[in-house]
């Protein structure tokens, strides 16, 4: 099975002052085309450390990071831009909006920087998702007259309407209800069945957890554990129950 990433021995560390932090302490993880996976951890784990790297968005203080069959560390700035934009898509905790335009046009917002798509076809895209998201109704509506959860929503439609290879998702059903949570949740994995997408989340919910094809457990900015398979769906919400919740 092809290997769409693949971190090797990665390290990153922050300077607070004259002090410095390590947040990850060499990381080496390959996900493979087609994996649903949940980084599990504490929070000071590395879990959002090791997306930002994945994602592009922050470089390993050492070590290598492939996205794509891509050395993210040789890349120029264009061409990260440029994979970001067509083969990650991202669900921010902190939602990412942008807060002058409309639901519609935030979730338009990837399509009309990739200029691969009509008018048309832009629309019957965002329309599309934003039903499959529940929606449809906001889709005028600025992203301040949204609660949190329609917010979230909106960010998740942005993510996926791009039809990307890879989707990183930090706390992807935070602000969600129950039922909305499971419907989104359902969303992914069909896509994730049917388009072959690739799903990283960071999360301390038990559901996606339970869902998940591999759960990676993080600790101490090491990865200290591994389930894939059968073996993940069995034992996920047990294996990880001690650090769910914990922020």
């Amino acid at each position: 099975m092809k290997t769409i990433v693949s971190v090797k021995n990665a390290t990153k560390d922050y300077a607070l002052g004259k002090v410095t932090v390590p947040a990850l302490r060499g990381v080496s993880l390959d996900v493979a085309e087609g994996e649903f996976l949940s980084i599990a951890g504490p929070s000071g784990s590395g879990k959002t450390t090791l997306l930002n790297l994945i994602g592009c968005v922050d470089t390993p203080t050492a070590g290598t990071v492939e996205v794509a069959g891509q050395d993210t560390l040789q890349l120029s700035e264009r061409a990260l831009t440029a994979l970001r934009l067509n083969t990650i898509g991202f669900i921010f905790q902190s939602f990412n909006l942008v807060s002058v335009l409309s639901v519609f046009q935030n979730v338009e917002l990837p399509l009309l920087l990739q200029r691969k798509l009509v008018k048309s076809e832009r629309r019957s895209r965002v329309m599309a998702l934003l039903e499959r998201v529940g929606l449809g109704d906001h889709s005028r509506h600025r992203p301040s007259e949204l609660s949190g959860g329609q917010r979230q929503r909106v960010a998740i439609a942005r993510a996926l309407v791009t039809r990307p290879q890879l989707v990183l998702a930090d706390e992807p059903t935070a602000n969600l209800d129950s039922v909305t949570g499971q419907n989104i949740l359902d969303l992914m994995k069909e896509l994730n069945r049917t388009e072959r997408t690739t799903f990283i989340f960071s999360t301390h919910d038990a559901k996606v957890m339970a869902n998940a094809t591999t759960i990676v457990r993080l600790a101490d900015g090491k990865l200290v554990d591994r389930l894939s398979g059968p073996e993940a769906v069995a034992a996920g919400v047990s294996r990880v129950a001690p650090i769910v919740g914990a922020r």
